[in-house]
């Protein structure tokens, strides 16, 4: 810990100074609180913190002001559940784990609105040197926290086949005392939480955890004061988790309906539940081709290579018939389901996407996609806000954002209108501050 610090001190040094005041005026103000939306109100920005914010508030005479009169502020969306270095163009693995691509999609997450990202796991030796250089400003866009290599299932998830996996990104334990070795490099390596696979990808692997495995992963985690998120696809799974001690359940609960026996679980231990709905959605709905997936907003978002591929007729039709496909729309239809439950019933919910993970998943334009999706499940688009940022700080632990308020980093969202009346406007993003510093949001790149 003593070197992770001492290395991000001479990057802070390195790193200019944004020391100028900065108020932005006139604005609606959606602190991500749940509080209600606060009329022609103010926030003073300097060092890359909040000063003050409200409608009342006094002006620095020195600030530089910036008017929005009308528009809606709200914190910077934090992505729980993403990858970085996963993808590059339509292709997938290790080769597209490099500095080059991992800042690429820091930016581009950022220009969507997204001002940190947890990548919950498979990232090599480079994670540590960027984590620490985002956290000290030295790289544009979103901050990154994450999972380091993660613990996967010997001839099991994560599939290697697909995933292509470096060795070093990636633990397979035979043992628990191979978990448990493992779980203790990666607390050395400064992990911000541990991230384990636990199911068989609805029976396309042959084998899942060994429950031995998966308990000797969380003891060990939680021995070194970190969280573990678990990858489920099942009901039961998500049960044995929950009783094992797991602190995030990483993907939503797809085949079942969740009974009141794991909701009661769920709240007594307080599991957070990431329902990441944009996952299933992204099998099939860039075949269906709807008109949002062809907007200048998405498509700016969208590779060259991966934009030729969905606007190939062909591969269309071989999407929409596959098996998978239809999986994918129960899985999705169950996962609304349960989230509405869950919701309503009081578990943590969190925010995350699991975007950057395929080509398919778009970094940005899922996030977008997934607060629609939680409208699409009965939640008001001013609870998807809040999960959107201020549970998903909370699921994180980092209290210094998520919310707009004196003390507070300075990441937000400037939109073109309000987005508690409408989800939709989330993507309206007129301006992204991240630390303090104004950004080019999508909105502009598109035009």
């Amino acid at each position: 810990m003593m070197k992770r610090l001492a290395a991000l001190a001479i990057l802070v040094l390195s790193t200019p100074v944004w020391a100028e005041t900065v108020a932005i005026t006139g604005v609606r103000l959606v602190d991500g609180t749940g509080a209600a939306p606060v009329e022609n109100a103010a926030i003073v920005v300097s060092d890359g913190r909040i000063v003050s914010v409200g409608p009342d508030i006094e002006i620095p005479a020195d600030a530089r002001r910036i008017d929005h009169i009308g528009r809606t502020v709200i914190p910077g969306l934090i992505s729980a559940h993403s990858h970085v270095g996963q993808v590059g163009g339509t292709s997938m693995g290790a080769k597209n784990y490099t500095r080059e691509v991992i800042s690429a999609e820091l930016a581009q997450f950022a220009r969507y609105g997204v001002t940190t990202v947890v990548a919950l796991g498979n990232n090599g030796p480079l994670f540590t040197t960027l984590r620490d250089e985002a956290h000290a400003g030295a790289l544009e866009g979103a901050d990154l926290f994450g999972v380091m290599q993660g613990i996967g299932v010997p001839n099991g998830a994560p599939p290697q086949e697909s995933l292509k996996v470096a060795p070093n990104q990636l633990f397979r334990p035979n043992t628990a005392e191979e978990a448990r070795g493992a779980i203790d490099k990666m607390a050395a390596a400064n992990t911000d939480l541990v991230k384990l696979w636990l199911d068989n990808f609805g029976g396309l692997l042959p084998v899942k955890m060994k429950p031995e495995i998966y308990r000797a992963v969380i003891e060990q985690s939680h021995q070194h004061g970190l969280k573990v998120a678990a990858h489920v696809h099942d009901l039961d799974d998500a049960i044995a988790i929950v009783d094992a001690g797991a602190d995030i359940i990483a993907h939503g609960i797809r085949d079942k309906p969740v009974p009141p026996e794991l909701i009661e679980k769920m709240k007594a231990k307080g599991v957070w539940y990431v329902p990441t709905l944009a996952l299933d959605d992204a099998t099939f709905i860039w075949a269906e081709a709807p008109a949002w997936t062809k907007t200048e907003f998405v498509r700016a978002g969208v590779s060259p290579e991966l934009a030729a591929q969905i606007d190939d007729a062909a591969w269309r039709e071989k999407v929409l018939k596959e098996p998978r496909t239809a999986a994918a729309r129960r899985s999705l239809a169950m996962n609304l389901q349960n989230l509405k439950t869950l919701y309503e019933a009081g578990v943590k919910i969190g925010f995350g996407t699991d975007s950057g993970a395929t080509p398919l998943r778009v970094p940005g334009v899922a996030e977008h996609r997934e607060l629609a999706l939680m409208i699409e499940a009965g939640l008001s688009p001013a609870a998807a806000v809040t999960i959107a940022t201020k549970n998903a700080a909370e699921l994180i632990d980092l209290d210094d954002r998520g919310t707009i308020q004196a003390g507070k980093r300075a990441d937000f969202l400037v939109l073109d209108g309000d987005p508690t009346e409408d989800i939709r406007v989330s993507e309206r993003i007129v301006e992204v501050w991240t630390a303090g510093r104004r950004t080019a949001a999508q909105s502009e790149q598109a035009e």
